[in-house]
């Protein structure tokens, strides 16, 4: 595998940061509320850094934290060169940086290229000028269809539901045109076809590297181009928050010189990176986006999306492998994220819903490439059944009360004590509510526990980062039992999967961690180990 490379100060070549880095994923609303307002905020990221420096994770990723009024959560940006207010302000940022640098950690945060919040000084002043006016061609507005122009341009959805387009009131208050909304209808799209709004962007980001930056999650990283003509399509097979690779909302080809712009940026600024949030399930097409001008890193869902079974988890292995071998590029790996249910859950729950997680975690760490974690992913957090009037996600609302969203996997992280919110605030409640029997799953509960789930994150990610035989991009599978698979690093390493109903024998090697105890030295079901 082929990657750029950095030159250190005794002059040997070594791989770039990222290239073999675990980044931690911060929700910021749900991680530590250092204020009491049940919210958390960067000064409770500050605070938790020892925690994850005692992790040992390389890098941390900020969910939005730009101000916005947050109609989806901060990815409805009214000003991307600000701090919003609930979380705090830019001397706070700046301070998280210093301190996280401190520790030797890097700082990535999220980007929001595709669209504004409709609070954005931009869409405020389309809305008070004319048609065709250089205000409104920074968005797409459209004259609606229909005698009257009552009907919407075209047949898109939107993401989360309900139309993709809103009509709006023109200045002399008549009935207007309309403008587009992949997401709500608080987030309009940006026209990426103005040179203005990549003029916009490429200040975005100098703004943030010059404070010391170290890179950018792109949120929608297949979006933002549109194709010509905006034409209809046959939705019949459309599903809310997902999106099929002939869907013309996204990865239209103009968008791979967006990503050129935001590279060219980026070089002028070593050791600085980005990934994609990239939705694309053609390899060939996926593998366009981490070409070398393009970004260094592109998310890739397979493993996440994959079942708990042998065959599935090594299909989601090969075909994430497969996707970034023909440029020479890194692979990406995650199991959960903010917009997924967590893995104990999605892995049945419980007590087998834990020894799976746990057993994908050790899957998932011994693999070549960049981690990606979120935050309590390391605690064995489940998804949260929550009443519906605390559902917050505007998909709850847009989808006319069917799809719950995304809250489940948002709860806030509870960090001691014995009752909510478990020290996530100073204040008496949570933006939203924790469960009171997560109490056996604080982080202070977990510490000095040798066999929890926050435990063996900490072994195996001390063993990845000082142990050489997780060197080396290739993958080599052993021949297994049926409902199982091993594999080998270049560097030595083994990792072995019993996802079948009976204990089975291991590969020849030392056991170096397990993701739960031997069985006569047999690995049990639902378990993984590490060998040497």
């Amino acid at each position: 595998m082929s990657t750029p490379v950095e030159l250190p100060a005794d002059g040997t070549l070594s791989a770039p940061w990222w290239s073999e880095a675990v980044f931690y994923q911060v929700y910021p609303r749900s991680f530590a509320d250092a204020n009491g307002d049940g919210v958390g905020d960067l000064e409770g990221v500050r605070d938790k850094l020892g925690y994850l420096e005692l992790l040992g994770v390389d890098a941390l990723w900020l969910s939005p934290v730009m101000r916005s009024p947050m109609a989806d959560h901060g990815y409805d940006v009214s000003d991307p060169r600000d701090i919003d207010p609930l979380f705090g302000d830019l001397a706070a940022m700046d301070a998280l940086i210093e301190a996280a640098h401190a520790r030797q950690i890097k700082v990535t945060m999220d980007l929001v290229p595709n669209h504004t919040s409709v609070e954005h000084e931009w869409f405020r002043a389309a809305l008070r000028s004319s048609p065709d006016s250089p205000e409104r061609n920074r968005y797409i507005f459209r004259d609606g269809r229909g005698e009257s122009g009552s009907e919407p341009p075209n047949n898109w959805p939107s993401i989360f539901g309900g139309p993709a387009w809103t009509q709006i009131t023109e200045p002399d208050g008549q009935p207007g045109q309309w403008y587009l909304h992949i997401f709500a209808k608080e987030q309009p799209d940006l026209n990426w076809d103005n040179p203005e709004v990549a003029d916009d962007l490429a200040e975005t980001l100098r703004f943030w590297l010059d404070r010391g930056i170290d890179g950018f999650r792109i949120d929608v990283a297949h979006g933002m181009a549109k194709p010509d003509g905006l034409p209809d399509h046959d939705w019949s097979s459309n599903k809310l928050l997902q999106n099929t690779d002939d869907d013309p909302r996204f990865d239209n080809p103009a968008v791979h010189d967006i990503h050129r712009g935001i590279r060219k940026v980026l070089d002028e600024y070593p050791g600085t990176m980005a990934v994609g949030e990239i939705w694309v399930r053609d390899n060939k097409r996926f593998a366009d986006y981490i070409r070398p001008d393009e970004l260094h890193l592109g998310f890739n869902f397979r493993l996440a999306e994959a079942e708990f079974s042998a065959e599935r988890v090594r299909e989601a292995i090969e075909n994430s492998l497969d996707a970034v071998e023909q440029v020479g590029g890194t692979p990406t790996w995650t199991l959960s994220n903010h917009d997924v249910e967590r893995e104990v859950t999605r892995y049945g729950g419980g007590d087998i819903g834990i020894a799976r997680a746990r057993a994908m975690a050790l899957v998932e760490l011994a693999l070549p490439g960049a981690v990606f974690l979120y935050n309590g992913a390391e605690l064995g957090l489940p998804n949260v059944e929550l009443p519906q009037s605390a559902l917050q996600d505007p998909v709850w609302e847009r989808s006319g009360h069917t799809e719950r969203g995304r809250d489940g996997c948002r709860v806030p992280i509870p960090w001691e004590g014995t009752e909510p919110p478990f020290g996530f605030s100073t204040g008496k409640a949570s933006w939203l509510p924790m469960p009171p029997e997560w109490s056996a799953l604080t982080a202070e509960a977990q510490l000095e526990d040798v066999d929890s789930v926050l435990s063996l994150y900490r072994a195996a990610l001390e063993f990845r980062s000082f142990h050489p035989e997780f060197s080396g991009p290739g993958v080599d599978w052993y021949g297994s039992p049926s409902g199982c698979f091993a594999y080998r690093r270049d560097g030595g390493l083994i990792c072995a999967l019993n996802a079948s109903e009976a204990p089975v024998s291991l590969p020849p090697g030392g056991v170096l961690l397990s993701s739960s105890p031997l069985v006569d030295e047999q690995l049990p079901p639902n378990a993984a180990a590490w060998l040497i």
